[in-house]
Parts: structure tokens; C-alpha cells; sequence
């Protein structure tokens, strides 16, 4: 088998560390040319240039730019937020394969990320998404009755809407199931992550919202489903790692052998699957909403709640006002429906809603 060049792009995050552990495990399929990073771990990044010795390293989105567009088999996009969309459009015009964790970039995107890939060009990386396209193998897109994503229910599963006022952000970042980075442990508790998911399930595989599930699931094996119109649903499961993801987002369509240690079916297991609390949780039906607005809304989204997080975690703003405040700033936003998207007009609306959230969160009137 040849071996593939590979680009990581946020190589100091979760997933980009991560991504380095799955190439330094099998040399013989993968080979680091390109590295970069957002610059807040610099003495890791220069361990890892020093490792790796790649063709090209630098800090800073334009460094990812260019890395993303460099001769390569695999570029990973491990960045996390909205800085993570030029990157994702330079790798998809240079023709290469896009591993992309950055769920953020497709969803803001939206139709300029989709119409700028080939088939079969973007393979997901979220656990999600990577369990879907697995499932999808077995039937064909005329066959599929709908598409369901599991949740954990993060640290707070099970509490009423009045339990979660006094919420910090320690409990919020102690996940019980996934071990990331503070703002998808923050996206996750809240539940925005899977709203996040969910407009990215749609843009993947081009499944309306309406056939679109979230169903709680507390220990993370199951990773997603895919129903058939027969009655059938194929299962994708797997301890909760992402190595597996990111191993066959770099290999796909082929598997890396003993990437991980697989669900250990000699001892008992018990899958348990509960509805999702929209009243306590209304994250994700706020996404629907903005995923069918379409437009800059999935933007402003992402970009409200991206200020609202980072609000939380200062101790500037309570936790059950993040999803209110990301609202309130979805309402105050006029998307035309004549609106033909352009980088730039995502971009600013990503500056109008980051603004717009940090103005109600200084004056105090994130709660409706």
C-alpha cells in the first residue's frame, strides 16, 4: 500500500495530537509534510516540527492556508471554530482529500464548502459522522429512511432546565464519556455541539432535517445509526476514542488495522437510548432552525456561541443564558432570502454575531 502525505492543521489541538499518534503507529501508510497550528502551544508545536521535520510548518491561519493547499494526499483540518474555513476551501481547490474535523467550516460554509468539493472529497472525522458514512455503506441513498445521531447528554443529562442555573464551568468541562478541549466540552454539555452536528449531518449527506434524529445515548459506544426503509439499523460501535475516526478519515476508505481496542463483547454491555430534553436542551432545535434559514444563519450561530462560550467560561455569562443569548442574536439577524453566500459575507456575519453576542453579554441582556 503507499504510503499517504498527510497535512494536520491544528497539530497541538485534541484532535491534531491525536491525529500524530495514529501516523506515528503506522509509518508505513502515512508521512507527515505539513504542520500547523493557532500558536497557543508554541514549545509543543517546535517538539513537534522537530519529530516530524515536515515540508512545511507554520503558525497562524494563513500558514494553514498555505499548508492546506500544498501537494498532499490528507489534510486534516483539526482547527477548531470559524478560523478554520479558508483552510477547508484551500484544500478542496487544491484537490485534496479533506479529513475534517472542523465541522465548523462546512457548516458556515454551508454551499460554498459543498460546492467546492468533488465527490467524495470531504470524509468526516467526528465520531458521528464517521459512524454514518460507515453505516451507509450497507444501502444505497434510495434506501435510507433517516439518519440518527446519538448524544451522551454531557455531564448535566437528566436535570431540568432550573437545575442547570448555577452551573460552572469545572462541571461543565468534566465530560463523562470524551476527554476535549474546553470548548467543545462546554458545546457538549450544552448540547450546541450536537445542534452543530446536526446541520452537518445535513450538508454531508444531503438528508433533509426532518429525517435527522438525536437520541441520547449516556456511554458513547454507539456513535450513530443509520434506519433503513425496510426496518432495519445498522449500528456503528466502538469504544469512546476518536482514534478510529481519525485513523479511517486518513486511510478511507480502508481500515488501520488495531487503531484501537474494540468493544470487549465477553462482558456485558447494556445500550440504553432516551429521548432529548428539548426544554432543558433547546440547543439543538435552535439549529435546525438555523440550518433551514440557511444563508449566514448556521454563521451567526456558530459565532454567537463561540463568544457566549468563552463568556461562560470567564464567569461572564451564566450557563443556561448561552442558548437564549446565541438566539437572541439569530433573531436580531436579517438573513435575505435572495442571498447568494460569498467568504466574505460569512465572515461578516461571523464579525456581526460576535459583536452582536458580546455587546448583550457587556450590557446584561443575554436573557430573553
Amino acid at each position: 500500500m503507499q504510503r499517504r502525505d498527510v497535512v494536520i492543521l491544528g497539530s497541538t489541538g485534541s484532535i491534531g495530537t491525536q491525529a500524530l499518534e495514529v501516523v506515528g503507529a503506522n509509518p508505513d501508510r502515512f508521512r507527515v509534510v505539513g504542520l500547523t497550528a493557532g500558536g497557543s502551544n508554541p514549545d509543543l508545536f517546535d517538539q513537534q516540527v522537530a519529530a516530524w521535520s515536515p515540508a512545511y510548518a507554520g503558525l497562524g491561519e494563513d500558514a494553514s492556508v498555505e499548508a492546506a493547499g500544498m501537494p498532499a494526499d490528507v489534510v486534516l483540518n483539526g482547527i477548531t471554530g470559524a478560523i478554520g474555513l479558508r483552510p477547508t476551501l484551500a484544500a478542496l481547490e487544491a484537490g485534496n482529500t479533506l479529513a475534517l474535523a472542523n465541522k465548523e467550516s462546512l457548516i458556515i460554509g454551508g454551499p460554498l464548502v459543498t460546492d467546492a468539493a468533488k465527490p467524495g472529497q470531504i470524509v468526516p472525522v467526528d465520531s458521528e459522522h464517521s459512524a454514518l458514512a460507515q453505516c451507509l455503506r450497507g444501502g444505497s441513498a434510495a434506501e435510507v429512511r433517516r439518519l440518527v445521531l446519538t448524544a451522551s447528554g454531557g455531564p448535566f443529562r437528566g436535570r431540568t432546565r432550573d437545575q442547570l442555573v448555577d452551573v460552572t464551568p469545572e462541571q461543565a468541562l468534566a465530560h463523562p464519556t470524551w476527554s476535549m478541549g474546553p470548548t467543545i466540552s462546554v458545546n457538549s454539555a450544552t448540547l450546541v455541539n450536537k445542534g452543530l452536528e446536526v446541520i452537518e449531518t445535513h450538508l454531508l449527506f444531503e438528508v433533509p432535517f426532518d429525517r435527522i434524529e438525536v437520541v441520547v445515548h449516556p456511554t458513547s459506544v454507539v456513535h450513530s445509526m443509520v434506519e433503513f426503509a425496510d426496518g432495519s439499523t445498522l449500528v456503528q460501535a466502538s469504544p469512546p476514542t476518536m482514534l478510529i475516526p481519525i485513523a479511517l478519515a486518513l486511510a478511507w476508505p480502508d481500515r488501520v488495522p488495531d487503531t484501537a481496542p474494540p468493544v470487549d463483547w465477553t462482558r456485558p454491555e447494556t445500550w440504553e437510548f432516551f429521548p432529548l430534553d428539548d426544554e432543558a436542551f433547546p440547543a439543538v432545535a435552535l439549529a435546525r432552525q438555523a440550518g433551514e434559514t440557511g444563508g449566514t444563519a448556521p454563521a451567526v450561530y456558530n459565532a454567537a456561541n463561540e463568544v457566549c462560550v468563552a463568556a461562560f467560561l470567564a464567569g461572564d455569562l451564566s450557563f443556561v443564558d448561552i442558548v437564549p443569548t446565541i438566539d437572541r442574536v439569530l433573531r436580531a439577524h436579517d438573513v435575505p432570502w435572495d442571498q447568494q453566500l460569498t467568504v466574505a459575507g460569512v465572515l461578516a456575519a461571523d464579525a456581526w454575531a460576535r459583536d452582536e453576542a458580546a455587546r448583550l453579554v457587556t450590557e446584561g441582556e443575554a436573557s430573553p
